[in-house]
């Protein structure tokens, strides 16, 4: 059986003016790819992932690259950045402004992990959906 899997990607700045763009990142795939449903799970964590990597990642104007990607029901989302470190989903504390992005990311997702590379890492999110995109359903 043939494996059938769509991609898209972008390169994104650090610099303060990303918030709109990254929101709207390539997002517009999922409705082209036919999966309707998390749609506003995968946006919330796309803009928590887009701003950790702004806040965590480097200098202003550093780049980063935001992925997503579907393969039968998963959707995967990637944001890999160049930034040091192992981030961690920390409890939510009631008394503190942020700090809860990675866990809000954590607990929307069906599945979460952290692969590190030489330079930076990528976080990824996946989402099982209910029902696969009608292109793979016709598949071979």
């Amino acid at each position: 059986m043939m494996r059938r899997v769509s991609v898209t990607a972008a390169m994104l700045s650090t610099s303060p003016d990303f918030g709109p763009l990254s929101a709207r990142l390539r997002l517009g795939a999922l409705t082209e790819w036919g999966v309707t449903d998390r749609q506003d799970d995968i946006r919330i964590c796309a803009s928590e992932l887009a701003t950790n990597a702004v806040l965590h990642s480097g200098p202003v104007g550093s780049e980063f690259r935001v992925r997503l990607s579907v393969e039968g029901l998963l959707v995967r989302l990637e944001v890999r950045d160049s930034g040091g470190g192992c981030p961690e989903a920390r409890s939510p504390d009631t008394g503190q402004c942020s700090g809860r992005g990675l866990w809000l990311a954590q607990e929307l997702a069906d599945d979460f992990g952290v692969a590190e590379h030489a330079v930076g890492k990528t976080v990824w999110l996946a989402f099982k959906t209910e029902s696969a995109p009608a292109w793979l359903r016709s598949a071979p």
